[in-house]
């Protein structure tokens, strides 16, 4: 732990260097300028209390309180321009400072509106990604609030802050040598600070972040992006990275031995079966198979589990499918089950709602398998799709059946290969390659296609709502995708149709009656094409799967 804390500094620091700092670097340094010398110090302190409360709470209390994701931010950015009225005109800012100074044992100081152009600051500063940051915004989102996560964001938070006092500190420094008459002063920040809200209202700051080179890459790669900085920042280790152990199961030497499966934890409901324990499954051999119902990775290797289910559960096999939910509407039992119905699945299913499991495993794909030995011993593991030869020879190893062909030669294997489209997001919170106009989070808002869609983009264009996950279609609502794929699968949800055109060609109609995959194209080549689908008001649509 001591080494993720000494890395999230260090990563602060460096953050405070980076391209990311440049929305709010102008406003430090003139904010920080002034007679007081108490300011810089209430700026930076009001930026470390509400950076804070964005990475371990916003997300949090903006769900329990159904209000949108990015509330905070545009209430930041309204106040950035109220305080900009302020410095322009004195007599606003007088009645508004007024009540804030009482914040400091010393009214005469500027701290309280030092500190509430802080607080406006911490919401808007957006920090390069990287394990630290990732790891405290992801314990957040999973309500994991350990000391750990306290700390390590707390120490990022000191390495942010100190540099950017710093700056602050030498604005002040600055505005007293050149001597500048205080008014004019304030006139020049107000001016500087609405400049700095409009950037963010329009999003200038991201398009110039991306114009710029990363001067900090290297300094990030040897410290917490290192493999020393990874490991410091695993929330939990697979399995299979724990050291294996002699094997003591007759016949599967060959094989290593990870130690004890972890039980089946935190099932809300079971599938096919009566709740099962890995205690009650010793003596079977065990294939422990993570999957969701709307994953199309996961639906490709579905033929041959089901295979080696008919052909091996008199030997002893066991499969248990534990379905860890992506999307909400996979949360909803009667979905999953539907699905399991629909899809043939015999073998028991356990309903993983709330990554108990998941997290016991250390997993972190979809689909992902695991064979238990008849001691209840972790031997094996494969994640994604293929390789289900070595799969299969493995199940037969530690049954000890003797070699035979296998059901997989039996099965045409499905899994993709060459440079298709990667799987494609399309609610606010994962998406990628997106170019169209700017997003709108949790409203519905207007949108249009843009003059050219590069490889593997999309864009959105009529009347949508893009929430987190999702986007829900209004009025004229269309979308544009270029892929480069076989086949193009869609998880929608809702009821109504999808037109689908295909470089401007009418392709068919989906029809869509519940939450699940639909196949949009079934193609026999590869295709490098543009697709174009037209949805009915209410159609919601979560992500893209090639293949």
């Amino acid at each position: 732990m001591a080494l993720a804390i000494v890395f999230a500094f260090v990563a602060g620091l460096i953050t405070a260097v980076s391209p990311c700092v440049l929305p709010v670097l102008p406003i430090v340094f003139a904010g920080g300028a002034g007679e007081h010398r108490r300011r810089p110090l209430a700026i930076v302190a009001g930026l470390a209390v509400t950076f804070l409360v964005s990475i371990l709470f916003a997300a949090l209390l903006l769900d329990a309180l159904g209000l949108p994701k990015d509330l905070l931010r545009n209430v930041s950015i309204g106040l950035l321009f109220l305080l900009a009225a302020t410095l322009v005109v004195p007599q606003l800012g007088v009645l508004i400072e007024r009540p804030l100074a009482r914040l400091s044992r010393r009214p005469s100081g500027d701290f309280g509106g030092g500190f509430l152009l802080g607080c406006a600051l911490g919401f808007v500063f957006v920090p390069c990604g990287g394990p630290a940051i990732g790891f405290v915004t992801i314990s957040a989102s999973a309500h994991q609030f350990g000391f750990k996560t306290f700390a390590v964001a707390v120490a990022y938070t000191i390495g942010v802050s100190g540099v950017l006092l710093a700056i602050a500190a030498g604005g002040r420094r600055v505005s007293a040598a050149l001597r500048v008459g205080l008014e004019r002063f304030r006139i020049a920040f107000g001016l500087i600070l609405a400049a700095s809200a409009f950037a963010l209202v329009f999003d200038l700051d991201t398009r110039l972040q991306t114009r710029l080179p990363n001067w900090t890459q290297f300094l990030q790669d040897h410290t917490e992006a290192s493999a020393s900085g990874r490991r410091a920042y695993e929330r939990t280790k697979n399995v299979t990275e724990r050291a294996p152990s002699a094997a003591n199961t007759a016949g599967a030497e060959s094989l290593p031995d990870y130690g004890p499966a972890p039980n089946f934890l935190g099932i809300d409901r079971w599938l096919n079966s009566a709740p099962l324990t890995m205690q009650e499954l010793r003596g079977k051999v065990v294939l422990v198979d993570f999957w969701t119902y709307s994953c199309i990775n996961c639906l490709r290797t579905l033929p041959h589990v089901e295979a080696w289910d008919r052909m091996y559960r008199k030997a002893g096999l066991v499969i248990v499918g534990v379905h860890t939910p992506e999307f909400a509407f996979e949360h909803v039992p009667s979905n999953v089950s539907s699905a399991v119905k629909r899809l043939g699945v015999r073998y028991p299913v356990a309903l993983d709602n709330d990554y108990g499991t998941w997290n016991a495993y250390g997993n972190q794909y979809w689909p992902a398998k695991y064979l238990i030995d008849r001691n209840g011993h972790v031997r094996y593991a494969h994640f994604g799709e293929g390789n289900y030869d070595v799969t299969e020879e493995n199940i037969r190893t530690l049954l000890g059946e003797k070699p035979a062909a296998p059901a997989s030669e039996k099965l045409r294997d499905l899994t993709p290969f060459g440079p298709l489209t990667p799987e494609s997001y399309l609610g606010y919170e994962r998406i990628d390659r997106y170019a169209g106009s700017k997003l709108h989070a949790d409203a519905e808002a207007s949108y249009t296609f843009p003059a050219d869609l590069g490889r593997n983009e999309l864009a959105y264009d009529g009347r949508w709502t893009v929430r987190a996950q999702r986007i829900v279609a209004g009025e004229n609502a269309r979308l544009e995708l270029r892929y480069n794929a076989r086949k193009v699968y869609l998880v929608l949800g809702g009821h109504g149709t999808v037109q689908v055109r295909v470089d401007g060609k009418p392709h068919g109609t989906v029809q869509v009656s519940a939450d699940r995959l639909y196949t949009l194209v079934d193609g026999r080549t590869i295709d490098d094409a543009v697709l174009e689908l037209r949805f009915s008001p209410g159609v919601s649509a979560y992500a893209f799967t090639f293949g």
